[in-house]
Formats: structure tokens, C-alpha cells, sequence
């Protein structure tokens, strides 16, 4: 008689608990990452903005204007006032927040010259945890917050 191979009952439902076990270890190594990534982000989107609209600014000794917005970085602005020296390429490609929402611009800013900032998860001012609204104003410490769990 011949032995047939294989793996027993026994040795899957053992393998399936090991594969479980590492899984929820996994999940609660990695919980809060994919936030903590979307902060990430949104502070260097953020930062990115910054560089292009100081550069806008040295070529054409001004910002865009709220109306322009950010799209002024991307495309030329037809509208008033129009730059001079715009660079032939843009600025800057835009991306969206994390959520997929664009980036808001106003100029001048309530919180400094000009204000950049993401309206967070929920799309809308204000918020809080991940609905927060994030800016250049107070991006680092959103993050910290987040890190040290005081959101």
C-alpha cells in the first residue's frame, strides 16, 4: 500500500494561526501609519508650493492673487494682474491632498503673507483629528500632535 502526500488537517490549521497571529501583529505595528503618511504629505506638497510661489514671486515681483489660486503656479493667469516674466513652464505640476481634494490658497493669508493649506479629510473648514484644516501655518505641529497622539 502506498502512502499518500499531503498536508494533514493539523498542519493547516496550525499554519493558517501562525499567518493569523503575524497579521494582527502587523496591523497593530502599522496602525496610524497611512495617516501619518498623509500628514507627511500635506507638508511637502506644502513645502513644494512654497518654493514655487517664492519663485513666482522673484520673476514676477508679486503673488497670485486668491482668484488666480494655485492653478496661477501651473498655467499662466489671464486675469488681473497679469505677470510679466512668467516662466514658460510653470512653477509647479498641482497634486491633490491625500483625499483628493486641491489645495487651498489665499492671498493675503490670515496666518501670514499667503496661507496654503489642505481642508483635510472631510473636505471642509475646520475639523478636527483628520478633518483638521492643515496649512503652512500649523503643519509641523499637526504632525507632532499626531505623532505623540495629543491630536
Amino acid at each position: 500500500m502506498r502512502r499518500q502526500a499531503g498536508f494533514s488537517l493539523l498542519e493547516i490549521l496550525v499554519a493558517m494561526a501562525i499567518m493569523a497571529i503575524l497579521g494582527g501583529v502587523m496591523v497593530i505595528k502599522f496602525a496610524g501609519k497611512t495617516q501619518e503618511a498623509n500628514l507627511i504629505k500635506i507638508k511637502t506638497d506644502i513645502k513644494a508650493l512654497e518654493s514655487a510661489l517664492i519663485q513666482y514671486s522673484a520673476d514676477n515681483f508679486m503673488y497670485p492673487t486668491t482668484e488666480q489660486g494655485l492653478e496661477a503656479l501651473e498655467t499662466k493667469p489671464t486675469s488681473r494682474p497679469e505677470p510679466k516674466n512668467y516662466a514658460r513652464s510653470g512653477y509647479i505640476k498641482l497634486s491633490m491632498d491625500p483625499w483628493g481634494n486641491p489645495y487651498q490658497y489665499a492671498y493675503p493669508g490670515e496666518f501670514g503673507e499667503y496661507d496654503i493649506y489642505s481642508l483635510g479629510a472631510d473636505g471642509e473648514e475646520g475639523g478636527e483629528d483628520m478633518a483638521v484644516d492643515i496649512g503652512n501655518w500649523n503643519a509641523e505641529e499637526v504632525l507632532k500632535a499626531f505623532k505623540t497622539g495629543e491630536q
